[in-house]
């Protein structure tokens, strides 16, 4: 992906964000200059890939195959083995009208998936096969905690306030329709790296054309620009 098309996708973002009433942390703001300047105060954040985040799932159309998301809070991997500090997580998402976030499981993390305002959100559902493709048994999902059994590859349909909460090895994959979806994830800590399971070749984070100055920062960034003195 382009960095110009990156830093217009988050503008785009943030209006959109703010138009429906929610409002992300400081730090999203900080600029690369204000960056280069942090020290172990902001450690936490970049140990733990908080901030922006845009993906085309290495497929090279965004528009038709990719996600906004912002992480807000998470904790450690290893605090789930200790069970200290931090065992959850908080994202914001954008799905566009017809995005698709491809069909995937988590290996670990279980989550809600929460429509914030806007259009619907379509999620389509499966069971995983011991060797991880898509099974043809019922599925058992809780939506808002009322819990039914649907068929394989049932679209559940999220309105506004709806959530659907999605447990570890569940295929899903999701799209907007009516108008582009405000998504929240509420989940155990969310480790990207290794936790996601995509059933067809996709790549969770793209390759980047640097046309231009990054206007905030990607949480894969920090590494060029965060260098805190020990």
């Amino acid at each position: 992906m382009k960095r110009s098309d990156i830093n217009a996708i988050i503008r785009d973002a943030d209006a959109f964000i703010k138009a429906r009433g929610f409002y992300l942390p400081p730090f999203a703001y900080w600029t690369p200059e204000e960056w280069c300047k942090k020290g172990e105060e902001a450690y936490e954040i970049v140990e733990n890939h908080m901030g922006w985040e845009i993906t085309d799932f290495g497929l090279g159309n965004y528009r038709k195959h990719g996600l906004f998301l912002f992480t807000v809070r998470n904790g450690n991997p290893a605090n789930l083995i200790t069970m200290r500090g931090k065992i959850y997580a908080e994202k914001l998402m954008i799905v566009d009208e017809h995005q698709i976030t491809p069909m995937h499981f988590h290996w670990s993390k279980m989550e809600d998936i929460i429509n914030r305002g806007g259009g619907d959100l379509v999620i389509q559902v499966h069971n995983a096969t011991p060797e991880g493709q898509l099974a043809t048994s019922n599925v058992t999902v809780s939506v808002d905690s009322v819990v039914q059994i649907v068929p394989a590859g049932t679209h559940i349909v999220l309105e506004p306030g709806q959530s659907l909460s999605v447990p570890v090895g569940l295929y899903h994959e999701f799209t907007a329709q009516g108008g582009r979806v405000l998504v929240g994830e509420v989940s155990m800590v969310n480790d990207d790296d290794t936790d996601n399971r995509f059933l067809d070749h996709a790549g969770r984070f793209p390759a980047i054309q640097e046309d231009e100055p990054p206007l905030y920062l990607l949480c894969t960034d920090y590494s060029k620009y965060y260098h805190p003195r020990s």
